[in-house]
């Protein structure tokens, strides 16, 4: 199969979805949901075919630096298509569109010879679950962002712009904690069958990945707990959101750039 085509197609609509929800944050155009949600579920099926292809290249489990960010980038957008039907989260598209068609571009182009075999099927869960975190994480980042800009226009009383376009602060705020709940649940399945099913874990290089998954899950877990408990929320949700992403981004991507680009020359 050629996948050429369907590369060039995901990397039109992607764009072309993440231009429009651009425009509207910024009230350039008006808010076409409907539309956004339609051209990216179009990126989203061809970036499927794509995904499919390179990671089974050659009749092997192809998992390199870039192989692992279009498969994570394609749940970050499936996610995102999916839940923008029942929570105010496709403002984040503006943003996340336009990565998924720089990992399509990347992986066709520099694909990678990191192959992950034999696969067991706690293996199968392990990475599942963890592709599954990071995509819910990526856009609780996002949605912890636009909420920070949210109340900063609030703060000062801007009431145009931005603060127009998106829903109100509240649906805002209960979209992110939901976001982040999930993603805790599959993040803590992910750390459980990676610990059992992974054998030689420092053989594999993978024991700094599981410190900062670790130190990933405490963040977010204070962050729970600061928010029920003590009432947490706004810019402090935001950065504390923002910073359990990043660590978790690190733990995800940090081991593979370092093993295949850094030490790899």
């Amino acid at each position: 199969m050629q996948a050429l085509p369907f590369a060039f197609l995901a990397i039109i609509f992607y764009l072309g979805a993440g231009l429009w929800q651009g425009l509207t944050l910024t009230r350039r155009v008006p808010a076409r949901t409907r539309l956004v949600r339609s051209l990216a579920l179009i990126a989203v099926a061809c970036h499927a075919v794509i995904v499919w292809v390179t990671l089974n290249h050659g009749g092997a489990l192809h998992l390199g630096l870039f192989e692992s960010a279009s498969l994570v980038s394609w749940a970050i957008c499936l996610l995102l298509v999916t839940a923008s039907l029942f929570k105010p989260v496709i403002a984040g598209g503006a943003a996340l569109f336009p990565v998924a068609a720089a990992c399509v571009l990347g992986v066709m182009n520099l694909p990678s010879a990191t192959t992950e075999n034999p696969l067991s099927p706690g293996l199968v869960a392990h990475i599942f679950t963890s592709v599954a975190a990071l995509a819910f994480f990526s856009i609780a980042a996002m949605q912890a962002g636009l909420l920070s800009l949210q109340q900063h226009a609030l703060k000062k009383r801007h009431t145009r712009g931005i603060v127009q376009v998106l829903p109100a602060l509240t649906s805002m705020e209960r979209a992110l904690f939901e976001l982040i709940w999930a993603g805790m649940i599959l993040l803590s399945v992910s750390i459980i069958s990676g610990t059992i099913y992974l054998d030689n874990m420092f053989a594999q290089h993978l024991a700094h990945k599981t410190v900062l998954s670790l130190g990933a899950w405490i963040i977010f877990a204070v962050l729970l707990f600061g928010h029920h408990v003590l009432g947490w929320r706004g810019q402090r949700a935001a950065r504390w959101t923002l910073g359990g992403c990043l660590v978790l981004a690190l733990a995800f991507f940090g081991t593979k750039f370092v093993l295949q680009v850094i030490f790899s020359h």
